[in-house]
């Protein structure tokens, strides 16, 4: 067990995570918690990182003076500033930040774009998924000497187009070519940069468009798990392993640039 703990635990470290109040945030966040480390919840909403926190403290208890909650949207360069000196005060040090804030909103055809929505869903996947928080955090880094990890929320949209969502294809198909960019430009400060790539799990949004109302498959759920050789969704806590060994220095510290497909084998279909 010893063993295990020093190449995967992650105790006196501290790891942010944008998004903090969704699912997949939430589900990340208990297992960083449980590997030991220190957690902080920024989200655009004080309540919904509240909501987190609360979450969290009700998972693993004990833990409450290791969980913070802050309001910071990703899109904004001030309030992503303004949450990672709140976290330093609490922990002393950030070591990792995790981009989970994202989603999309809409669906239909690419003659319909109602350009308002498309601009507002790649500000909010792009700038406030990946380019906003890493900038201010990993700049934070190279002025302090300090290294650090960087994981990003990539998505099966990366690498093929989901049909009717194009703005959400454009910006994570985007995430995965930063996630790349990054990595080589910030591998000689010591800094990291990753991926994790989930496929499909059910949340809150896409509940009603894979199930219906007595919770068998919608005809887009069945073609989505058709497509899946494991043949089911997936569950958001099966990313916590994909998870801890990116975070972890020990495990992946020669590891950077890469994305981690966490998906049941869906982007290895064929025919």
């Amino acid at each position: 067990m010893s063993y295990l703990e020093d190449l995967y635990g992650l105790g006196g470290k501290t790891a942010a995570l944008t998004g903090g109040g969704g699912a997949i945030a939430g589900a990340l966040a208990e297992a960083l918690l449980a590997a030991g480390a220190n957690v902080s919840l920024w989200d655009h909403k004080q309540s919904n990182s509240d909501r987190g926190a609360e979450r969290l403290a009700a998972a693993a208890a004990g833990a409450g003076e290791r969980i913070q909650a802050l309001q910071a949207d990703a899109t904004s360069e001030a309030d992503i500033g303004a949450a990672l000196e709140a976290t330093e005060r609490r922990f002393g040090r950030l070591d990792l930040l995790v981009n989970c804030a994202g989603g999309n909103r809409g669906r239909g055809a690419f003659l319909e774009l109602d350009l308002a929505q498309f601009e507002s869903v790649v500000r909010l996947n792009l700038l406030g998924g990946i380019v906003v928080p890493t900038k201010v955090v990993a700049g934070r880094w190279v002025e302090r000497k300090a290294k650090g990890s960087v994981i990003n929320l990539c998505s099966m949209a990366s690498y093929i187009p989901l049909s009717g969502v194009w703005a959400y294809d454009a910006a994570k198909a985007a995430t995965l070519n930063l996630t790349m960019a990054t990595a080589k430009e910030l591998a000689p400060h010591g800094i990291r940069v990753n991926a994790l790539a989930p496929g499909f799990c059910i949340g809150k949004q896409n509940r009603d468009l894979l199930l219906d109302r007595e919770g068998k498959l919608t005809e887009r759920g069945g073609s989505i798990v058709s497509r899946t050789p494991m043949k089911r969704f997936g569950e958001v806590s099966e990313l916590a392993g994909a998870l801890l060994f990116l975070a972890s220095e020990r495990a992946s510290g020669f590891v950077t640039g890469v994305s981690l497909p966490v998906d049941g084998g869906f982007l290895i279909d064929n025919i």
